[in-house]
């Protein structure tokens, strides 16, 4: 009759503890969501960054034409003269998912630009990363704990600078992906559930389709199987579970045309398929085991594990050495070894999110997670069930990974906020417990006590009391500094578009730099539909999204040797780079100069890239040694070597710029005087230089116009004599 009379209360708990669960994740995805807005709020709505104008662009097209027309593109603005075949050498899931929901909306009658859609969509996917996160941690840990999990995982900076409205690149939606996928496995993993594992895989095809970091994925789950088989903990749910994600992931990803049969011969792939054989020879040890007598097993155990192991070595260092088995790809292999891009594919060393980051970017991007994060690896260790071991990996290589390069802080920031949120539960279950009434239960039961002994339980009760609320105010204070933190980060540093910089005038106001698009409007405004650009990578898919014209090389950087051509044209000396600009058939050539604003990314400042990269190719027309000074200074003002000066890069950048200031400019990158020796262009005419003189264009002489321009100027010499 109690009983009966007490469950409704039971379960009327439980169900306003679930609609409160609800609430608040409600809550931390519109959170994740506005904390992602600063940029269009501050600016407008705009794309940010270079990949993602490529993405754009991608998109419109694809809802313009439709998928099957996307597959066949052939993109002649791009690679000039080469081309690209757009369908087979992208990862279509990020447009894909973007036209689906262009397509849904129109359908709902809601007419919504394909931009609008572009630019928010990593902040709707940074809720559903929230959502995904929850689950997670909740099979890690506890619900509580997959709370915080998802608030940390909503505002942090490590996140969040990938995914700001604007930035329509991969990382926006492929971190929810990851972190679905990762729930689904330890969801079929726990249940054993075949369904789960086809979940797990239809996931892992989703990553495929949107970001090449679907490696990660393919290694880190077969190496949990694999640590789990070391542990002594295999299980035939463990083995159903992986072989049908690894059967039905493997096939599905072959369906991505960029992908194709990569899964068969890669490096990056042997790891699952290893550990799908080592499930099979454990299946049968254990079958066999069932079925032989312990002392004829033993000896066919042994002498099976031999020779398996033996073969499997041979094979592989074979059919590596004979090519079937293709070396890992550079980006993924300068991760093991971290000189490896710089002495031998400098184009991906010369990538600024390719540098390892400093210890202060670390804090910067994670603050209050960084303290929490051991803390809650030590949680798993000493409750080391299935979930926790694959957390306690995951955490030992998003560590590693994040330390040899900046951007995959990215793929660390789950793992710590996961963590962060188990400790932040930890904490609330020892110290929010109401203690005190099992003191006062003990008072009722005991004998009545002296005045004495009547005081002890209440002081024990008192201090108790203030203990929690001393700790429980502390953390939600250090929870509303990181909260601050992670805002100011997002509103300052992550949420400035490339293509429209901010700096501060001398009152304080804030003054807007337009010059990139400005150059961009101009381009598109002034020059011929057919018209060619020559820039560097960098800017590529910028000139083509923005200006719809034709460039020599842009940010895929898929031919190492067109790119090397443009860094030749750029350190050659102006007779040599005229007549590669006239194979190429350039029309225009642009620069980027931060020198009268002090603007670090500028050209000159990336130009020793250009030279390894051109010197790569080129070795006997371009050395790096050449752009120094005899004591190996790298110089722009009057004392930089020869043939800096006589470089189509250094003059560019600097023509006309110390006669504008009437021979007293100064150089605000490199902190030093302008060259005082006029700069003349023979083969280029200065076309276009931005208000602050960050872009600025020239238009390649056409052979007759040349021929005229070096009469006159042999005439003009000979009258200066």
């Amino acid at each position: 009759m109690g009983s009966a009379t007490t469950a409704p209360p039971a379960q009327g708990t439980q169900n306003l503890l679930a609609l409160l669960r609800v609430s608040v994740l409600v809550l931390i995805a519109i959170i994740a969501f506005s904390s992602r807005l600063f940029s269009v709020i501050r600016f407008e709505s705009i794309i940010h960054e270079f990949d993602p104008w490529f993405n754009y662009r991608s998109t419109q097209f694809m809802v313009k034409e439709g998928l099957y027309e996307f597959w066949n593109w052939f993109d002649e603005r791009s690679w000039y003269p080469l081309g690209r075949v757009v369908g087979g050498t992208v990862y279509p899931g990020l447009m894909v998912t973007a036209s689906v929901l262009h397509n849904l909306l129109h359908w709902f009658n809601y007419p919504v630009n394909v931009r609008e859609i572009c630019v928010m969509m990593a902040p709707l996917f940074s809720g559903l990363t929230a959502l995904a996160t929850y689950l997670f941690t909740k099979e890690v840990h506890s619900s509580v704990a997959g709370l915080f999990a998802a608030l940390f995982i909503g505002v942090a900076p490590g996140y969040i600078s990938r995914s700001v409205a604007g930035s329509y690149d991969y990382e926006g939606i492929s971190i929810f992906i990851l972190m679905l996928c990762f729930y689904l496995w330890l969801k079929a993993l726990r249940t054993g559930s075949a369904l789960y594992a086809a979940f797990t895989a239809l996931t892992y095809f989703y990553m495929v389709s949107a970001w090449g970091g679907y490696v990660f994925i393919i290694n880190m789950i077969p190496l949990h199987a694999f640590v789990l088989v070391l542990m002594g903990r295999y299980t035939q749910r463990l083995y159903v579970v992986y072989c049908t994600f690894f059967v039905l992931g493997i096939l599905a990803s072959m369906q991505i045309p960029f992908v194709g049969f990569q899964p068969t011969y890669t490096s990056e792939h042997m790891a699952s398929l290893g550990v799908f054989g080592l499930l099979q020879l454990v299946a049968f040890y254990q079958y066999a085991n069932s079925l032989l007598p312990q002392k004829q097993f033993q000896l066919l155990f042994r002498t099976a594990l031999v020779g398996t192991v033996v073969i499997v070595i041979l094979g592989f260092l074979a059919l590596s050495a004979s090519g079937r088995i293709a070396p890992w790809l550079g980006r993924y292999y300068s991760l093991w070894d971290t000189g490896y891009a710089k002495k031998h594919i400098p184009i991906i060393a010369s990538v600024s999110e390719h540098q390892p980051p400093a210890w202060s970017a670390l804090f910067l991007d994670l603050q209050l997670l960084m303290v929490l994060f051991p803390a809650g690896i030590y949680f798993c260790f000493t409750r080391l069930g299935e979930p926790q071991v694959f957390v306690i990996i995951y955490s030992m290589f998003a560590s590693y990974f994040a330390s040899v390069m900046v951007r995959l802080i990215l793929t660390l920031t789950p793992v710590v906020c996961v963590a962060g949120g188990m400790v932040i539960a930890q904490l609330l279950h020892s110290y929010g417990s109401p203690e005190i009434r099992s003191a006062e239960a003990t008072v009722v039961t005991q004998p009545a006590p002296s005045k004495s002994e009547e005081a002890k339980p209440a002081h024990r009760a008192r201090s108790t009391l203030l203990g929690q609320g001393v700790v429980l105010g502390s953390l939600f204070l250090v929870i509303s500094i990181f909260m601050f933190h992670s805002t100011w980060v997002t509103s300052e540093a992550y949420s400035s578009p490339s293509v429209v910089l901010s700096s501060r005038r001398p009152d304080g106001s804030n003054l807007i730099i337009d010059d990139f698009r400005d150059a961009y409007y101009w381009l598109r405004k002034n020059t011929a539909p057919d018209a060619k650009v020559l820039s560097w990578w960098d800017y590529g898919y910028q000139i083509a999204g923005f200006s719809n014209r034709s460039v020599i090389v842009d940010n895929n950087t898929w031919n190492n040797t067109h790119i090397a051509t443009v860094g030749k044209v750029m350190a050659s000396d102006e007779d040599t780079a005229y007549e590669i600009l006239h194979q190429l058939d350039v029309d225009y050539v642009l620069v980027i100069f931060g020198g009268l604003i002090g603007y670090s990314g500028d050209d000159l400042n990336k130009f020793l890239w250009m030279i390894r990269i051109a010197q790569g190719v080129f070795p006997d027309d371009v050395r790096e040694r050449d752009f120094f000074t005899a004591s190996g200074d790298y110089r722009t003002d009057d004392q930089a070597s020869p043939t800096m000066r006589d470089s189509l890069m250094y003059k560019m950048s600097y023509y006309r710029f110390n006669e504008m200031f009437k021979g007293q400019a100064v150089d605000r990158v490199r902190g030093t005087r302008a060259p005082t020796k006029p700069i003349r262009l023979d083969t280029l005419d200065e076309v276009m230089t931005s208000s602050h003189w960050l872009v600025r264009i020239y238009q390649v002489k056409k052979p007759d116009n040349l021929g005229r321009s070096l009469h006159k100027a042999a005439a003009l010499g000979k009258r200066g004599n």
